[in-house]
C-alpha cells in the first residue's frame, strides 16, 4: 500500500539537551528511551485531576542526531498544547518550533525511516518527511474500530476522558514505573484501587448518529457516548453495567457485539 497522508496533524521540532527530562515530568509515558536512540512513543498530557488534554507521538529519528525530537499531535489541539509546554518549560534547554514536515502511514513494507505505530501492530508505521503521501483511505477508521483504538475528537474528549477508560494502558500510552507527571496520582489510583465501571467498547450500529451523541437505554437512562463508527460497527464509551439490551443513540440503534 502506498504511503498515505494523515490529515489534521501538526508536527513540531523540539531541540535542546533538556528535552527528554522536560517531557518526562509532564507526559503519561516513559520518554527516557528516546534519549538513547531513535524511536516513537505515544503519550498524553493530563489535567492535575487526571483528565485527558491532548495525545501525541514523540519521535526521535536516526537522521536528526542528538537532542532533536518531533511531536506529532492533532492540529486542533496544537495551540493549547504549545501554550502548556511553554508554561512548564521555565529554564529548561528545550526550544519548540514548527517542523515543516508531513506525516504519512502505511501497512505494507515500511520505508527505511519509518517507525512502527506504538499503539497496535495492525496500525502499521508512521514516517516523517518533506513530501505528503497519497490521499487517505477509510482503512484506518476500520482498523481503529476493529482494535479499539480511540482518537481525538470522536473518542478522546479534553477535560472529560480518563485515559485508563479509553485503553491507554492496553495501547502502550502510559507507564506506571516512570515516576511523577501531571495527573499521575489520579491515574495510578484508578489502576490500583478501583475497578473501572466505564470503558471503550465496540458495538454493532444500525443507522447513523454523530460522535458524541448520548447513548441511552430504552427507558431513557444514560449508558454512554457514541464515538468513531465505520460501517455497522462503532466505538463507544460505555457503562459496563448497561451494555445489555437495545441501546439508542439519536436515530441509531446499537447492541453489544
Amino acid at each position: 500500500m502506498t504511503a498515505e497522508s494523515i490529515p489534521g496533524r501538526a508536527i513540531w521540532r523540539l531541540t535542546g539537551k533538556d528535552v527528554v527530562t522536560f517531557l518526562q515530568g509532564l507526559v503519561t509515558n516513559d520518554v527516557a528511551p528516546l534519549g538513547r536512540g531513535p524511536g516513537i512513543v505515544w503519550a498524553a498530557f493530563l489535567t492535575p485531576q487526571g483528565k485527558y488534554l491532548a495525545d501525541f507521538f514523540i519521535v526521535r529519528r536516526a537522521a536528526d542526531g542528538d537532542n532533536v525530537y518531533l511531536i506529532d499531535l492533532p492540529e486542533a489541539l496544537a495551540a493549547a498544547t504549545l501554550k502548556r509546554l511553554q508554561m512548564y518549560r521555565l529554564r529548561a534547554d528545550a526550544q519548540i518550533a514548527p517542523a515543516g514536515l508531513h506525516v504519512t502511514r502505511g501497512t505494507a513494507a515500511p520505508p527505511p525511516d519509518a517507525l512502527p505505530d506504538p499503539r497496535h501492530p495492525a496500525l502499521g508505521w508512521r514516517a516523517y518527511g518533506d513530501s505528503p503521501g497519497a490521499a487517505p483511505s477509510d482503512i484506518w477508521t476500520a482498523l481503529r474500530v476493529e482494535h479499539l483504538v480511540p482518537e481525538y475528537p470522536a473518542d478522546l474528549v479534553p477535560d472529560d476522558s480518563y485515559i485508563l477508560e479509553v485503553g491507554f494502558e492496553r495501547l502502550n500510552g502510559v507507564d506506571f514505573r516512570k515516576g511523577c507527571y501531571v495527573g499521575q496520582e489520579v491515574t495510578a489510583r484508578m489502576r490500583h484501587k478501583t475497578e473501572l465501571r466505564k470503558g471503550l467498547v465496540r458495538l454493532h450500529i444500525e443507522g447513523t448518529a454523530p460522535p458524541g451523541t448520548p447513548i441511552t437505554l430504552e427507558d431513557g437512562r444514560e449508558a454512554g457516548r457514541l464515538g468513531t463508527f465505520c460501517g455497522d460497527r462503532a466505538l463507544a464509551h460505555m457503562r459496563f453495567d448497561r451494555l445489555q439490551g437495545p441501546l439508542l443513540a439519536g436515530p441509531a440503534r446499537l447492541t453489544a457485539e
